[in-house]
């Protein structure tokens, strides 16, 4: 496995730049500048919170997830790539969240769920297990065919656009996002979903 740089040049105005984060204990870096002197628009911390990446729209902070991403040219291919990022990413998320003390407090039922197979969405009507659960918004109604389950603690993974996907990310823990621009100053949808 090859180890990102320090820094990567912007590809274009749009970002991304990814840049190492240091350890908890360390200062955040210095945010870098765009080309022309102002703040990047957007910062996202992922990869376990190794990196973080700066861009000026939700596509080029999907870029730092899907390499390759910006160079999709049609738009069932770019849902393909945002689908595929969200199930790898729920499957990883889930495994994280099944180490938790409260695996003990599940019914065998619910055992058998979080620690199963995702490579098919799970079918269930009810969830409330101790545990949140992560589906992917994709599979199920009103979007796909099977029932979306009742309950508390469904996180739902949304790859159906960019920000949509990068704040339903953001709100399962799985990455953290920053904008320099307040809701309502002109972020996606008017709302920038960040709180």
């Amino acid at each position: 496995m090859t180890t990102p740089p320090t820094s990567v040049p912007a590809v274009d105005d749009d970002g991304p730049v990814i840049l190492r984060n240091p350890a908890a204990a360390a200062d955040a870096p210095h945010a870098p500048r765009r080309p022309d002197g102002t703040q990047w628009r957007f910062e996202m911390i992922h990869a376990g919170g190794s990196l973080r990446t700066y861009a000026q729209t939700p596509a080029a902070l999907v870029e730092a997830l899907v390499p390759g991403y910006r160079a999709i040219t049609t738009p069932t291919e770019a849902a393909a790539a945002r689908i595929r990022l969200a199930c790898d990413l729920q499957v990883r998320r889930q495994a994280e969240l099944a180490t938790a003390p409260q695996l003990a407090e599940c019914t065998p039922e619910q055992r058998q769920l979080l620690l199963g197979d995702f490579s098919r969405p799970p079918v269930l009507d009810q969830w409330d297990g101790p545990i949140p659960l992560i589906l992917v918004t994709t599979f199920y109604t009103p979007v796909g065919r099977i029932a979306a389950p009742q309950g508390r603690d469904i996180w739902w993974l949304d790859p159906g656009e960019d920000w949509e996907l990068l704040v339903s990310l953001a709100q399962a823990g799985i990455i953290t996002l920053a904008s320099s621009q307040p809701a309502g100053a002109g972020a996606p949808e008017d709302d920038d979903g960040l709180g």
